[in-house]
């Protein structure tokens, strides 16, 4: 039986290294022991998802009701699309909140933190974003914290890109354990930079 259900959400114009690195830390973390399951999902029904760099990616399926939900970023600075139309837009905004509504513990990598700020998630709490993209972020109203990774509970952000393979290895070692996180660290060769912030 899976405990843990992780759902990463694509949307078109989404950064591919913030959704598919997340992916394979936490599939990796299920091969490494982690009971869990993650999912590349998209809010409507949709047979590809094209990403920033146009890369087409088959998603899983449609949103769920996760444990855990991972937005990625992509577009916000460039305004061509990504994060900047689906903020506004309003729906995905809608439906991350609605998920955190509902108990899932939401993270977000690099601009993908301005989808949980147009949610309402970041008011008053300490989170990150890309370096670009902070300015933005303070706006929000958020408490920004220039870290990789920001862990404020159930609310977790990430940096710039790269920075999304850090957060998901936090995750794996906050909710499975030192050994998984460092099992999967290891496969990857990976070095996980800095501290968590939180």
């Amino acid at each position: 039986m899976v405990d843990v259900t992780a759902e990463i959400l694509l949307f078109d114009g989404f950064d591919e290294l913030d959704a598919i690195g997340p992916y394979e830390v936490l599939a990796n973390g299920a091969e490494a022991g982690a009971s869990l399951e993650v999912r590349l999902v998209t809010l409507e029904d949709a047979d590809l998802v094209t990403a920033s760099h146009e890369l087409r990616v088959e998603p899983d399926g449609t949103l769920g009701e996760p444990d855990l939900l991972v937005v990625p970023g992509g577009g916000w600075t460039s305004d061509d699309g990504g994060v900047r139309t689906v903020v506004d837009d309003g729906s995905v905004p809608d439906a991350v909140d609605e998920r955190f509504a509902g108990g899932a513990t939401v993270a977000s990598v690099c601009t993908g933190a301005m989808i949980l700020a147009e949610a309402g998630l970041l008011e008053g709490r300490p989170a990150t974003t890309h370096h670009d993209a902070l300015a933005d972020l303070e706006e929000s109203a958020a408490n920004v914290v220039e870290e990789r990774v920001v862990d404020d509970g159930d609310v977790l952000t990430a940096g710039g890109v790269t920075a999304g393979i850090d957060l998901a290895l936090w995750l794996l070692e906050r909710e499975f354990g030192a050994e998984v996180a460092e099992a999967v660290e290891t496969e990857m060769e990976h070095e996980r930079r800095g501290e968590v912030f939180g």
